[in-house]
């Protein structure tokens, strides 16, 4: 799921086959977009489909608890462009996780985008020492974590360019995989990754999940 392993490094090899799947399932343009709805529930149904034939990181005697994945309704809105404020020295911090053991993490910098007319930013990270450094993760959470999202966050994860800036999708926003499997660790967000604002985009609980 992040390259820049936010969970363990057993979320790279899955991240990479899912987008391999889809890769390979899907001729439409990326860019285009009249077909920006279709991709991303084509990208959905390919995460569900590999996850479906694997038993990590779901395991078989959740699949039925927690496949297909449940999503907010797809929303162009929430596909806004961001530019990295890179930051002006390197900053790392140890960020708390899900299994108690902190993260050392690196803040590479702050995105800066507009979302429903209402300015934001979000800082982004990479995990120190890890052996790829041309994934972005941000770490987020909203006014639904703990309601109709997990408690701790959701993840974005963006690749490096050149320009600095991103195309930062909340409808590709996604529950670590620690909600489906105990044994992953997942960092959570730091405080000023905690939106005051709802974003009813991307990945959400199932009703039978919340418990």
């Amino acid at each position: 799921m992040t390259p820049s392993r936010p969970f363990d490094r057993r979320a790279a090899a899955i991240l990479a086959a899912v987008l391999a799947f889809v890769t390979a399932c899907s001729s439409k343009p990326p860019d285009d977009p009249k077909n920006y709805v279709a991709r991303i529930a084509a990208e959905r149904a390919a995460k569900d489909e590999q996850f479906q034939r694997a038993n990590d990181p779901v395991p078989a005697s959740k699949k039925g608890e927690f496949l297909p994945l449940a999503y907010f309704p797809i929303d162009p809105d929430y596909n806004v462009l961001a530019a990295l404020k890179p930051a002006t020295e390197e900053q790392t911090l140890m960020m708390p996780t899900s299994t108690g053991q902190p993260r050392k993490m690196r803040r590479v910098g702050t995105l800066e985008f507009t979302l429903r007319g209402q300015p934001m930013s979000l800082s982004s990270f990479v995990e120190v020492g890890a052996p790829d450094i041309n994934r972005l993760t941000v770490m987020f959470s909203d006014m639904t974590s703990g309601t109709e999202t997990y408690a701790a966050g959701r993840y974005i994860d963006l690749e490096r360019t050149a320009s600095g800036i991103y195309e930062l999708d909340f409808n590709k926003a996604y529950h670590p995989y620690c909600v489906y499997n105990a044994s992953y660790e997942c960092p959570y967000p730091p405080p000023e990754n905690r939106l005051k604002v709802p974003i009813h985009a991307g990945e959400k609980l199932k009703d039978k999940a919340r418990a």
